[in-house]
């Protein structure tokens, strides 16, 4: 025979389980859906387009999506917290400005890469973060219009021409090996381990799905709101410029122009990964799904012969689609 305390114990244990259970269906069918629609996807071009199924093309789509990658990483942290950067495409243009600049002049090129991340997270946080962590200002009227002061800060700063940089260090990162697999592969890699630890093994990570939750009932928990918005934020800032760092290394030029409408597919893929518009649920793995959805979609518009003209209309069709689910989610919720 159990003792009573046994029998509550039993209980209690049952409970938490039941509870684990659950928490993670509803954290996986929040993305179950795009993940599906990108085995069928898959399924399809492998048995239509006979180049999509090789491990060069596999590896190109990898390759594609890095930059997009760190971008909606970045946003993720961010939309956990019920708000979005859309400043994000305006930062990587003039960090990949500022850093071909850097190493045209002859600085150190893993000092002028230190520098821009530093840069990245100091702009992100400084500007936005405070901004809307501190001042209580809305992060959409903030990163507008962070978006287009940093647009024209790039601008100035090169005259609005391309500057061309041909550093082996750089090349490396944006289109190198390692071990015979391509280095933005591996950052994807890195990035997407690390943000898994910091969301769910870190007290700062449980800060943030608290303040995207209820930001008065975390206040009052005891967290620094303010705080916990600007390091989001710098996180953004951060990721937003190691993408101005690959996608200069891949091309071996910085464009003003480089991140142009990069922040509607970052939205587009975020939202598609289950990540809430009204914060608190979502994480990195839905990003990371979306990521490829949409990197194995364009490829495969690509194989076919689409006109890439159509990328943004397929990207608006399926930002609409995710923000249109992400209702129904929450209403079924």
């Amino acid at each position: 025979m159990r003792s009573a305390l046994e029998e509550r114990l039993v209980l209690w244990t049952g409970q938490r389980l039941r509870s684990a259970a659950w928490s993670g269906y509803r954290r996986m069918r929040r993305y179950a859906g795009v993940g599906i629609a990108l085995l069928l996807m898959v399924v399809f071009l492998s048995a239509t387009q006979p180049a999509f199924a090789s491990s060069i093309n596999a590896t190109n789509v990898l390759r594609s999506v890095a930059v997009l990658y760190m971008v909606s990483i970045g946003n993720t942290f961010v939309l956990l917290t019920a708000g979005f950067d859309l400043s994000v495409g305006s930062l990587l243009s003039l960090s990949g400005a500022v850093l071909a600049g850097m190493l045209l002049a002859g600085i150190d090129p893993w000092l002028a890469i230190l520098a821009i991340l530093v840069f990245g997270a100091a702009v992100g946080g400084l500007l936005n973060g405070m901004l809307i962590g501190k001042a209580g200002l809305s992060f959409f009227v903030v990163t507008l219009a962070s978006m287009s002061l940093l647009r024209g800060v790039t601008f100035v700063y090169t005259g609005g021409r391309t500057k061309q940089v041909d550093i082996e260090t750089l090349s490396r990162l944006g289109d190198g090996k390692i071990g015979g697999v391509s280095v933005p592969i591996l950052l994807m890699a890195g990035v997407l381990l690390v943000s898994l630890f910091v969301l769910h093994y870190t007290r700062f990570g449980r800060a943030v799905y608290a303040v995207g939750g209820n930001k008065e009932a975390a206040r009052l928990s005891g967290i620094n709101v303010g705080l916990v918005l600007v390091a989001v934020y710098a996180i953004s800032g951060l990721l937003a410029a190691l993408a101005g760092v690959i996608q200069t290394g891949r091309l071996g030029a910085a464009a003003p122009v480089a991140g142009t409408g990069l922040e509607l597919s970052a939205a587009a893929a975020v939202l598609l990964g289950g990540t809430s518009f009204s914060g608190g649920s979502g994480g990195v793995v839905g990003t990371t799904i979306g990521v490829l959805f949409i990197g194995v979609l364009r490829n495969g518009l690509g194989l076919m012969g689409v006109s890439s003209f159509w990328q943004d209309v397929v990207t608006g069709v399926i930002l609409i689609a995710a923000i249109a689910i992400d209702r129904l989610s929450r209403a079924n919720d």
